[in-house]
């Protein structure tokens, strides 16, 4: 008899967690239009129902598009239950609270000096973020096992590595991995160093072979080819040639002209300390180190990158809310074209419909033998029919193993801290963030104390007894 996900191959059930997303859902849905060997229905859950009910619009209007090759059915859903009872996939994409708490946890610690470029993976408001985040996993993982304790689960919530760390130790044997897309940016950088260097155009990412390893965010690739050539010694002369001015390919991509373009000066420096290519954006990096790049205002301008204000954020989001009013009243008309993410890739190659090879964030097997097992990394991984194989990535080079090794434990006691409400814990660790360095601990607790508060109505009242 054939495998239930062989026989669903063809009519799938995906239950979209955060499905009000005006980003993530977007895209998604359009691969899935454009994909002509699958279908099925998208089961929409959000806590804003509002949001989901004009998703389920949109992503109707999509799988009705003349140019979409595959038909999908979009539904809201009023519960957990209910969108993920027989679910094949749940993919998590949500907003843990609400852009006052991001205010925060990005801008409160201004106060100290502490300027962070995103403020939603390590640092101070990486960890209030995780202290709210946490529990809402906590409750999605209880659920999946009660539910759809088989399928398979992709999150792109941040802090990605704490979310899923949580899935795993609430459900040890759930079938979850985390997607980001960072990595492809330093891939595609590759791409055009090549062109730059080599007179070599039409190079895809995909054409590279690249060794990953680290954790989310703070992604490095200790090796690099193209057609079995080397391109660790190309990169050396690239970032030497490029680390003080800056390298932008074409006027879309100057790094004054958005929030999360940059030269990629942060990722040269630190390729001309530690030897290895630091595979993530300038301000996600910028962030695990001590205040190199981010000492202030003009210095992060100086390394030619962007703080991401938490006013840009809801001003996007207003942009947003106008497009989804134009998309449904089709005053802007629905236009097919990939994402460039590779979920639903992921998602045919699980089940059986092509393998792929590709940077995801799973728990620590082994893949990276010298950090802890079980804490979640992000290397390569083998995705085959109903099955995840993390590719060996080696040793975490010296040089930069303390720089990692540092975060990887901070996580570790992070996710201890929001399951135990430990006060004790939490500020210890608030405290050991290298963005902290200079912060004296009277100072630094009147700030944990105030973030903590700011974010009492979705903490447990434990931490407030």
């Amino acid at each position: 008899m054939r495998n239930r996900m062989e026989q669903k191959a063809l009519d799938l059930t995906v239950a979209y967690i955060g499905g009000g997303s005006r980003g993530w859902a977007w895209g998604f849905m359009t691969d899935l239009a454009m994909d002509p060997q699958i279908c099925g229905t998208v089961r929409l859950y959000d806590i804003d129902r509002s949001a989901a009910a004009r998703n389920e619009i949109i992503g109707n209007k999509i799988s009705a598009h003349p140019d979409a090759v595959s038909r999908w059915k979009y539904e809201v859903r009023d519960s957990l239950q209910d969108a993920l009872t027989g679910a094949d996939f749940v993919v998590i994409s949500i907003l843990p609270a609400t852009f006052e708490e991001m205010r925060t946890d990005v801008h409160l610690p201004e106060r100290l000096g502490i300027w962070q470029p995103v403020g939603d993976t390590i640092g101070a408001g990486g960890f209030m973020r995780a202290m709210r985040t946490i529990p809402m996993y906590v409750e999605i993982a209880e659920a999946i096992k009660a539910y759809s304790p088989d399928a398979w689960v992709i999150n792109y919530t941040n802090p990605m590595s704490l979310c899923v760390r949580t899935l795993y130790h609430v459900f040890p044997e759930i079938k979850a991995f985390g997607c980001c897309h960072e990595v492809f940016g330093t891939q595609k950088l590759l791409c055009a160093m090549l062109k730059e260097k080599l007179g070599v155009e039409g190079v895809r990412r995909q054409d590279l072979y690249t060794t990953v390893t680290g954790i989310n965010h703070f992604t490095w690739l200790t090796r690099a080819s193209w057609q079995g050539v080397d391109l660790m010694p190309l990169y050396a002369e690239f970032a030497e040639e490029y680390w003080e001015s800056g390298y932008e390919e074409g006027q879309d991509n100057n790094w004054m002209n958005s929030n999360f373009n940059c030269a990629h000066r942060v990722k040269f420096d630190l390729f001309r300390r530690y030897g290895a290519i630091a595979a993530a954006g300038d301000r996600h990096l910028a962030e695990f180190t001590a205040p190199w790049y981010t000492k202030d205002p003009e210095t992060v301008a100086s390394w030619k990158y962007n703080l991401t204000t938490v006013e840009w954020r809801i001003g996007d989001l207003q942009n947003r809310l106008r497009r989804s009013d134009d998309l449904i009243s089709g005053k802007e008309p629905i236009v097919l074209k990939p994402s460039g993410e590779e979920g639903h890739l992921l998602l045919k190659a699980i089940l059986g419909l092509g393998d792929l090879v590709s940077n995801v964030n799973i728990p620590n097997r082994g893949q990276i033998p010298n950090l802890p097992l079980g804490a979640v990394v992000e290397t390569n991984a083998f995705f085959g029919r109903d099955r995840i194989e993390p590719v060996y990535a080696g040793p975490v080079p010296a040089p930069i193993l303390p720089l990692i090794a540092r975060h990887v434990y901070n996580q570790e006691n992070t996710l201890t801290t929001a399951l135990s409400c430990d006060r004790k814990l939490g500020f210890t660790t608030f405290m050991n963030d290298p963005q902290l360095s200079s912060v004296m601990p009277v100072d630094g607790r009147k700030l944990f104390d105030d973030m903590l508060e700011a974010q009492r109505p979705w903490l447990p009242k434990k931490w407030f007894d």
